[in-house]
């Protein structure tokens, strides 16, 4: 079988805990389309965008959240919570089996500072099988913003990538652009899911692997489906986009390696920039 359905809740959703709602949406969408294969959520949709008073934490929810999912006999991706370890707080994506079981988690890799301060960074990549599918990968956010991720999920076998997203700022525009361009220069599935209403303005995007928009969603309240062709991509990858370009495997062929010597994120150019702080009046 090579397609597989997810469904996206873009969700109005309170700045504090909203496990009951989300209990009650995720199985009024299984109710509503009970082909459904996955369910996804936005960014921090469970406990709000505060890493010091958001509740519940995952400690606190992964049961109910695994019992959701084994209930449903669906895969769960319950957007983001924050996650408190060693001391440490991180923003944290589990990815719950139809069992109810956690088969891997993801913290969030580039927090969105100065903002999300008091939010420490994750480590590593987060790709995972679906069996008799394909991969997926998984960000979040801010993450979007650098394109050396999506290549590092994609270079481990990625078919989809998925990003649970807050926002309400007026980039909106610029960030669709970016999943559109990471669709096609990845080839590849972006499955985008925002919040809407009290903490985000909606307008969650699908982007199927020529760059296209499958879907852009409103301002409110949506389940979004996405049927995911796992062989489209696969042909696309080996075509190329429309017959035409073919990055990943130029990628692979290029006579250069990449990263090139001397390009990485310490290089003396960065340091001009000045520090990472809120912008202030000139």
């Amino acid at each position: 079988m090579s397609v597989f359905t997810i469904a996206s809740l873009q969700l109005d959703l309170a700045s504090s805990n909203n496990m009951d709602l989300i209990l009650k949406k995720v199985r009024t969408a299984v109710a509503r389309y009970p082909f459904i294969q996955m369910v996804m959520l936005s960014e921090l949709a469970l406990c709000g965008a505060g890493a010091k008073s958001g509740t519940p934490r995952l400690a606190d929810a992964q049961d109910s959240l695994c019992n959701l999912a084994k209930s449903l006999g669906i895969w769960l991706i319950p957007g983001s919570i924050f996650e408190d370890e060693g001391g440490k707080v991180y923003n944290t994506t589990p990815v719950i089996d139809p069992n109810g079981n956690i088969i891997a988690t993801y913290r969030k890799m580039y927090p969105f500072y100065p903002y999300e301060a008091g939010v420490s960074e994750g480590q590593d990549i987060c790709v995972f099988d679906i069996p008799d599918y394909g991969r997926f990968g998984l960000y979040i956010c801010y993450d979007m913003w650098f394109p050396e991720l999506s290549r590092a999920m994609i270079s481990k076998g990625a078919e989809v990538l998925l990003h649970p997203t807050l926002t309400d700022t007026q980039d909106r525009e610029v960030e669709q652009a970016m999943i559109r361009a990471t669709a096609a220069q990845q080839q590849c599935y972006v499955i985008d899911v925002n919040g809407t209403g009290q903490q985000g303005l909606g307008q969650s995007l699908i982007a199927g692997p020529d760059g296209e928009i499958l879907h852009k969603a409103s301002t409110k309240e949506e389940i979004i489906l996405t049927e995911v062709d796992f062989d489209r991509v696969r042909r696309g990858r080996e075509r190329g986009i429309m017959g035409l370009g073919q990055p990943l495997k130029s990628f692979r062929d290029a006579s250069h390696i990449f990263p090139h010597e001397g390009m990485n994120n310490r290089d003396e150019y960065f340091d001009t920039l000045g520090p990472l702080e809120v912008a202030k009046r000139p």
